[in-house]
C-alpha cells in the first residue's frame, strides 16, 4: 500500500512541477484527518496555468491507471481541486491561493515544500513514508 501510494505521490508532484507549478507544498495529515493522508497544494501565477497543472496532471495520472475521484474547478482557473482518496491536490491561481490559506488551517503538521529547480525529490520516502 505505502509503495503505491509513494507512487501516487510522487507521480502528482513531478507533473505539477514539470508544469512550472509554484510553491508546491505537501502536507502529512495521516496523524489529524480520517478522510485523506496527504493535502498538496501549489499555484499558478495565471488561470491558463492552473488549467495547464491540471489538465496535465490528470493526463499523467491516468497514464498510470490513477484516476481521480473527483475534479472540480478546472474550467474556471482560480481553484482546481483534484480527489485522489488518499491525496488531495489543490492548484490555485497565486492570489487566491493566499486568499484561502489552505496551509495555514494546519500548522501543526509536518510541511514539505518542492520545486522544479532543486533536487527536493531526493529524499521524499523518508520524509513523507516514515513510520
Amino acid at each position: 500500500m505505502v509503495s503505491e501510494q509513494k507512487e501516487k505521490l510522487e507521480s502528482l508532484i513531478k507533473a505539477a512541477l514539470d508544469k512550472k507549478a509554484l510553491d508546491l507544498i505537501v502536507l502529512d495529515i495521516r496523524a489529524l484527518l480520517t478522510y485523506t493522508d496527504y493535502i498538496v497544494i501549489c499555484s499558478g501565477d495565471s488561470v491558463i496555468q492552473v488549467q495547464a497543472i491540471a489538465c496535465y496532471v490528470e493526463e499523467e495520472m491516468k497514464k498510470k491507471g490513477i484516476r481521480a475521484f473527483g475534479i472540480e474547478g478546472v474550467s474556471e482557473g482560480n481553484w482546481a481541486l483534484m480527489d485522489y482518496n488518499d491525496i488531495v491536490f489543490h492548484i490555485f491561481y497565486e492570489p487566491v491561493r493566499y486568499f484561502y490559506d489552505i496551509e495555514g488551517i494546519y500548522p501543526e503538521v509536518p510541511q514539505y515544500r518542492f520545486a522544479s529547480d532543486d533536487e527536493s525529490m531526493k529524499g521524499m520516502e523518508g520524509r513523507l513514508f516514515a513510520t
